[in-house]
């Protein structure tokens, strides 16, 4: 039974993501429960909550704001002094209110709107449900009927043909936009504070979901380059995410230095200064390495080359690529490593380490007496800066300039990365490197040789015995055949 009142029946338009839909309000059987769902409409409540859960064939539930089911307060907990209606707050302050049920309101339509209780009595709040088929009577003297959706079936028809995850939850979100009163009969109550503009909205929190303003078709119309580009960097931000999550990467928003370059099939003979000597034509080459074996000291035929800039870098990209190095073809590509990038994060952690860091690392370390940071056992740090490429040296250690290297520059919206070293003592040390290297490889060849030596001086002694034994045998056997011809000889005589 609808409430006529002034020959109008009292209305409230839903905006949602699917469509409108328009609520006719039963303000006689169910004044409080009207009066708590007009009010809250009035306040902005329900702007942009979402119709969590979506039972198909069944029921939409919405009206919480932190989209859970567990939440929602009803209209009383927010005012000041409780004027109306006067006993019908109940529990946690105002939060819930009566169960209203009436013998002429039943769950026999499809848009019966509902309030959702907590599974006990008396445990309403802004929270509601909308049927979305016929004779559901299970549900009557159970939850307190307040409207029918008169207006908009077709839009619970496309709620109840979402695609939702095994606990209702919709996989592309349903939001209500806007709420919309055609008419309210009731008084606003002391105390409630009515805005003048709908709350700003915040959706800063991060969702697994599509938004409610996804448009898949939108979608299909782009160009399938763009489509395929923002497909790829949407895989790559997941496998960031991910690998930020297992710790192998230091931040999900971290990236490898534009100056490097990864070369691999590279000769086993070819040594650091030859690289560094062939892709200095096209810039400085700040640093060189031929990864080795940890043990044996063999290239494993790959490198990582630095330039000073980006520029210089593509340059060698572009020309390098298949050349010819000590008969072999290389494959030059831009490094994607991270270890550089490690060494400060585990430093400095999320920030990176800028050239203040640094800076204040290096007068620590000097006051307490340790050995020096920028050059021990020749190993080189990267440094992230705010400004361009700097270098470090032990003759100023407290002087950090921006942009005094080749390319790059203040200007580069992207933070570069300089590497800090000791020429002298990384050249010393590569060089002692090299001959304990060499050192190695020398014991181990002739211990290899001398196994291989006695591994054949005790086959030839099998071979020796084996050979003595044969002869013994052969010996014996000749032996005994003279004897049998003697014996048959003696025999016929």
């Amino acid at each position: 039974m609808l409430t006529l009142i002034n020959n109008q029946i009292m209305s409230v338009l839903l905006e949602t993501s699917k469509g409108e839909i328009v609520i006719d309000l039963c303000t006689e059987e169910a004044p409080t429960a009207c009066l708590n769902f007009l009010k809250l409409c009035k306040l902005k409540y329900y702007n942009d909550c979402k119709f969590f859960k979506v039972m198909k064939d069944y029921a939409c539930q919405s009206g919480d704001r932190t989209n859970t089911g567990r939440g929602g307060e009803s209209v009383f907990s927010q005012l000041i002094a409780r004027a109306s209606p006067g006993d019908a707050c109940d529990g946690d302050n105002g939060r819930f209110f009566r169960d209203e049920f009436s013998k002429d309101l039943r769950h026999d339509v499809i848009g019966t709107v509902s309030c959702a209780n907590f599974g006990a009595e008396n445990t309403n709040n802004s929270q509601f449900f909308i049927t979305l088929r016929a004779n559901m009577n299970e549900l009557d003297e159970k939850h307190t009927i307040f409207g029918r959706v008169m207006e908009g079936l077709d839009v619970l028809e496309r709620i109840n043909e979402a695609y939702c995850d095994e606990d209702g939850k919709p996989w592309q979100n349903i939001r209500i936009k806007h709420t919309v009163i055609l008419d309210d009969p009731f008084e606003d109550p002391k105390g409630l504070d009515v805005p003048n503009e709908s709350p700003k909205i915040d959706r800063s929190d991060p969702d697994d979901r599509l938004e409610d303003d996804f448009d898949i078709e939108q979608n299909e119309k782009l160009d399938e380059i763009e489509l395929e580009k923002k497909t790829r960097e949407q895989e790559a931000r997941s496998r960031a995410v991910v690998l930020e999550m297992i710790g192998d990467l230091p931040d999900v928003d971290a990236k490898p230095p534009e100056e490097s370059l990864f070369v691999c099939k590279l000769n086993p003979v070819t040594t650091d200064e030859d690289l560094e000597i062939i892709f200095s034509r096209f810039g400085k080459v700040t640093t060189c390495d031929v990864i080795r074996d940890r043990k044996t000291g063999d290239s494993l035929c790959y490198a990582f080359i630095n330039f000073e800039a980006k520029e210089m870098c593509e340059a060698a990209y572009f020309k390098m690529d298949n050349a010819l190095i000590d008969d072999r073809r290389i494959h030059v590509d831009f490094s994607q490593s991270m270890h550089g990038l490690w060494k400060n994060f585990r430093k400095f952690g999320k920030a990176g380490g800028t050239s203040d860091d640094m800076a204040n690392a290096a007068n620590a370390n000097k006051k307490s007496g340790g050995s020096n940071w920028q050059a021990s056992r020749g190993r080189t740090l990267e440094v992230k800066e705010r400004g361009g490429n700097f270098n470090y040296n032990n003759s100023n250690s407290n002087r950090f300039g921006g942009g005094n290297g080749g390319g790059g520059g203040s200007s580069r919206s992207h933070h570069n990365y300089a590497h800090v070293s000791n020429a002298e003592n990384e050249r010393h040390h590569n060089d002692e490197d090299r001959q304990r290297r060499e050192r190695k490889r020398r014991d181990k060849s002739r211990s290899r040789s001398r196994e291989r030596s006695h591994k054949r001086e005790k086959h030839r002694r099998k071979d020796e015995s084996r050979s003595r034994s044969r002869d013994r045998i052969y010996l014996d056997r000749s032996r005994d055949r003279d004897r049998k011809e003697d014996r048959k000889d003696r025999y016929r005589k």
